[in-house]
């Protein structure tokens, strides 16, 4: 069972190799998009964390909930927040910031 793994994992390394643009950052990658969201929405950051706690798809748009977690300079703690955000044909369309405090009452559309 390992031996096939180990194929798979050297055979991706030798294509990295061969092939670097196969390993690139394509300026429509998700990770890119929320970067710059949350480099623009929080210029005076020393340091910031993101995570993406889910993801749904609808074509060619996307729904990212997002929880940022980000030390500013002259604050004592960390500042966490939780965004939505849509991103429609690789570029952020939306933001909504969505309270800790309780559940959100965000549900999918019904037809």
């Amino acid at each position: 069972m390992r031996h096939p793994l180990l194929l798979i994992v050297i055979g991706c390394l030798c294509l990295m190799l061969i092939r670097p643009e196969v390993s690139a950052a394509d300026p429509d990658d998700l990770g890119v998009i929320i970067e710059g969201f949350v480099a623009r929405h929080f210029p005076e950051a020393t340091s910031h964390l993101w995570i993406v706690n889910d993801t749904q798809w609808d074509g060619d748009e996307m729904i990212v909930d997002l929880h940022t977690i980000v030390m500013e300079k002259q604050q004592p703690a960390a500042i966490e927040n939780r965004y939505l955000l849509l991103i429609v044909q690789g570029k952020l369309a939306a933001v909504q910031r969505v309270p800790f405090d309780k559940e959100a009452d965000c549900k999918p559309e019904e037809a």
